[in-house]
């Protein structure tokens, strides 16, 4: 940006914009969930349980992968706590982490409808 610009730019815009460029656990931490949500497959799986509770064997029927492949990415997933499991029985039963996570996957969808129409 050249000098000109950064004058006519309020005190706060750039506290704000430094502030948020030099949280580095912040942005790794973005990034990491921006990564795991960059896979088609966790993405049908973030689509799945956002209509539902599931368990391993339920999705991999829906998703007509196997058990095994299903419980991989779903440890990914869990890892930067976009969904959670909780045991009922034997099973372990998976949902969205919170409604944070189903904010993030319908704005991005969303926004690639709006761009697919587009085209």
């Amino acid at each position: 940006m050249d000098n000109k610009f950064m004058k006519d730019v309020n005190e706060e815009f750039i506290s704000e914009v430094k502030k948020f460029i030099a949280d580095e656990d912040l942005l790794i931490y973005l990034s990491q969930i921006f990564k795991a949500l960059s896979d088609p497959t966790r993405l049908k799986i973030i689509y799945a349980l956002s209509k539902g509770d599931l368990c391993v064997s339920d999705l991999s029927d829906l998703l007509n992968m196997s058990q095994s492949s299903i419980s991989h990415q779903l440890a990914l997933l869990r890892s930067q706590e976009l969904i959670k499991a909780k045991r009922v029985g034997r099973l372990a039963i998976y949902s969205l982490d919170d409604d944070h996570v189903l904010s993030i996957f319908n704005q991005g969808k969303t926004h690639a409808e709006h761009k697919k129409s587009n085209r």
